[in-house]
């Protein structure tokens, strides 16, 4: 009997103990709550007293916006969810936004010095018309005409203006299509060519060009990444050239689409529906766009004998 009531003792102290353990803990918490409400309020207040005080005519408006925010609303006409849909994924068709169906067709596949052997070489042998469509232009030089007694291999290297100058004297149309002013030696070379720089070589500029595309005599259609540079168009040296593919084929459904598109661009019929007109050097629906040629500038030693003299 004495151990169990030592035992019941024993226990009722624990027990007093935990109480006791308990009510100054929850005495701490309360005492912590206490003094962050205290600060929170503190904040609120000091808040409140900051901010400028607005008088009854701000607030009769700020009422009266909110009024007019309602009644709008109620006027409004709720719109179905598939009505909202159909603002959020409206997506306006253009000519160019066309997939056609995969059927056989064939094709070259050309890349690096390929598309001078056989782009260029092309375009050297027109008859009838020379349609070029690129981002930049830039002057290069090529192989000038075979002369008899000698073989191409031997022939004197030439600016490619000056062969599209042999081009227009047969009466090849020549277009080109660009996106980019052309460079300066290019704009210099037509200077020097005056038959050219007279609108025998047809330029319009639109920015929006980026497809590089070359169409020959209607017959033969290039499709690719190489801008009518030398370095796109394999004319520079080994090591030096940019990395381009393309594709060359003859069909004519193929022919006859990228024509059409080339045609739509080169008359305008794009620029109405254009967003960027604003930013255009010129709409080509105003007419087509003659890059002014660029007057050769003389050398320093030629300026300097001239003003001596």
């Amino acid at each position: 009997t004495s151990t169990r009531a030592t035992s019941t003792r024993a226990t009722s102290t624990r027990a007093t103990s935990t109480r006791a353990t308990s009510t100054s803990t929850s005495s701490t918490i309360s005492a912590s709550n206490g003094g962050l409400v205290a600060t929170d309020s503190l904040a609120r207040v000091a808040r409140k007293l900051r901010a400028p005080k607005r008088s009854a005519k701000a607030r009769a408006d700020d009422a009266a916006t909110s009024l007019e925010r309602v009644a709008r609303a109620l006027r409004t006409p709720r719109r179905t969810a598939k009505e909202r849909a159909d603002d959020v994924y409206v997506v306006e068709r253009e000519p160019f936004d066309l997939h056609v169906p995969a059927r056989p067709v064939n094709i070259e596949l050309v890349g690096g010095r390929a598309h001078y052997d056989r782009v260029i070489a092309a375009v050297m042998n027109a008859h009838t018309s020379v349609w070029i469509a690129t981002a930049n232009v830039k002057g290069m030089m090529i192989e000038g005409a075979a002369r008899p007694g000698r073989s191409r291999t031997n022939a004197p290297y030439v600016s490619v203006v000056s062969r599209l100058d042999e081009l227009a004297a047969r009466g090849v149309e020549l277009r080109l299509l660009h996106a980019e002013l052309p460079s300066g030696p290019f704009r210099d070379e037509l200077v020097a060519h005056p038959r050219l720089a007279n609108g025998a070589l047809a330029l319009a500029r639109c920015p929006r060009v980026h497809m590089k595309a070359v169409i020959v005599d209607g017959a033969l259609l290039y499709l690719g990444s190489a801008n009518w540079t030398g370095a796109g168009l394999g004319a520079k040296g080994s090591g030096k050239r940019n990395f381009e593919l393309g594709v060359i084929t003859d069909d004519a459904q193929m022919l006859d689409q990228v024509q059409a598109l080339f045609e739509r661009i080169w008359t305008g019929a794009e620029c109405a529906r254009c967003k960027l007109r604003e930013l255009c050097p010129g709409p080509l629906d105003e007419g087509t766009v003659v890059v002014p040629a660029m007057k050769r500038k003389r050398s320093r030693r030629l300026a300097r004998s001239t003003k001596e003299a």
